[in-house]
């Protein structure tokens, strides 16, 4: 598999798409609820994996694979980019002064969720595309996909 930009950024739009799914329903269940950061940012954390891992999973049952052999691919696929990204985009909203502190009616919350994941977006992209060059990360599910 070539490791192209274009390549690169189809693998992180996926892993950013299940990321942003977790993210958003985490910090949505623990703003309604009242929750503080490290609590928010666990759910959101442990949901972003989740849901990256079942997209990956999805495609790769169409495919005709077991779980077992899925999961492991889709472990191997996806790890390093939803860790990146979960880093990236947690800390920045860490950072924003009052982003987990506001509403889920403010614009300051919404806002900040969408400048976190932009910029997770820009940072996973150039390391996934290193990933892929060495053969790893969405290289090894590649062959599944078609």
């Amino acid at each position: 598999m070539k490791a192209t930009w274009g390549v690169a950024a189809s693998a992180t739009l996926h892993c950013l798409t299940g990321c942003a799914i977790g993210e958003v329903l985490g910090m949505v269940i623990a703003t309604a609820l009242g929750w503080h950061d490290l609590p928010s940012i666990a759910l959101a954390v442990v949901l972003a994996f989740i849901f990256g891992y079942a997209l990956t999973l999805r495609g790769l049952f169409r495919a005709g694979l077991k779980w077992r052999a899925a999961l492991r691919l889709a472990l191997a696929a996806d790890t390093l980019s939803i860790l990146v990204m979960e880093i990236v985009d947690n800390g920045i909203m860490l950072v924003i002064p009052g982003a987990m502190d506001a509403g889920l009616t403010s614009l300051l919350f919404w806002g900040a969720l969408a400048v976190s994941l932009l910029v997770a977006f820009l940072v996973t992209w150039p390391i996934n595309k290193w990933i892929i060059g060495r053969g790893k990360g969405h290289a090894v599910i590649h062959a599944y996909h078609h």
